[in-house]
């Protein structure tokens, strides 16, 4: 049995918790879900069964994942962040698969943002406090706004990358990323 912690008021259903995570108070997650280690699950969460949640990755409060999110190591979700798995919802109509929202390693959502289904965001991608993410989202670029549009591209760090030419942008640290069609790569 894996070693985590469970707060008394939580109802955890999962057998797939990997050690060191923590799972706080009145926090629901169910049978199926999958979550790694050293996590960091915040008061006032729901987990349905079709979710994966990688290693290092803080849930904070207020935040309901449901079926087929997938959530890579490392990632911040923001206090009430919101995913969504159906884009025409209906009382009583259930589809038979959910779209996935897919939010790749080190990626940071800011507080209050909401995530359309049928989204990717990109590795080291952060998106400012109330973004409407309604597409992908590119790796390493810095959205924000209703929608979500980019202003810019930020490093590992999350420090806001400086342009250099056509292409190419670094960080205060003189690292250099270079454009491709996914978004940044170190160089």
């Amino acid at each position: 049995m894996n070693n985590y912690f469970k707060h008394s008021s939580a109802l955890v259903e999962t057998d797939d918790i990997g050690n060191d995570t923590r799972v706080w108070a009145f926090v629901h997650i169910l049978k199926g879900a999958k979550i790694g280690s050293n996590c960091n699950i915040c008061d006032h969460c729901f987990i349905e069964n079709d979710v994966v949640i990688g290693d290092n990755v803080t849930v904070k409060s207020g935040i309901y994942i449901w079926d087929g999110a997938v959530i890579e190591d490392n990632v911040f979700l923001g206090p009430n962040v919101v995913l969504t798995n159906d884009l025409r919802p209906r009382s009583k109509a259930h589809h038979a698969q959910f779209q996935k929202i897919i939010i790749k390693k080190n990626a940071s959502i800011g507080a209050n943002s909401t995530i359309l289904c049928g989204t990717t965001i990109g590795e080291y991608a952060m998106a400012g406090i109330g973004s409407v993410i309604t597409r992908n989202v590119p790796a390493y670029a810095l959205v924000y706004g209703n929608p979500a549009k980019q202003h810019g591209w930020v490093d590992e760090k999350g420090d806001k990358l400086s342009f250099v030419e056509k292409g190419v942008w670094k960080s205060g640290d003189e690292i250099f990323y270079k454009e491709t069609e996914t978004g940044l790569i170190r160089v």
